[in-house]
């Protein structure tokens, strides 16, 4: 059983940055893919980002690719996604999610969730 707690998210103007952060209990946060889906007011969860378990393997949404970095510090049990030159469609609540698969975009793929975090941009 794996715990995850998103924090990080706020309000921030168009173009500005934050980073979330999604903590694991347990000892085993290493033997996992983690990965960042989202979800806006009126739409369906949509994979935003992921990571393999060392860290070698990244994979990104084209609506964030070149904005939005996914990283992992196994010694912390913590994943982290850097969130730059935001813009007002990236405003959702932001969900950490841990697989014993493959870091993929399928959100079936993923056995633990967190509770989510809101970013909300302004414009």
């Amino acid at each position: 059983q794996v715990q995850l707690v998103e924090s990080g998210g706020g309000l921030v103007q168009a173009g500005g940055s934050l980073r979330l952060s999604c903590a694991a209990s347990g000892r085993t946060f290493s033997t996992y893919s983690m990965g960042w889906f989202r979800q806006a007011p009126g739409k369906e969860r949509e994979f935003v980002s992921a990571i393999s378990r060392g860290a070698s393997i990244t994979a990104y949404a084209d609506s964030v690719k070149g904005r939005f970095t996914i990283s992992r510090d196994n010694a912390k049990n913590t994943a982290y996604l850097q969130m730059n030159s935001l813009k007002p469609e990236d405003t959702a609540v932001y969900y950490c999610a841990a697989s014993l698969g493959a870091p993929v975009a399928a959100p079936d793929n993923y056995d633990y969730w967190g509770q989510g975090t809101q970013v909300t941009v302004s414009s």
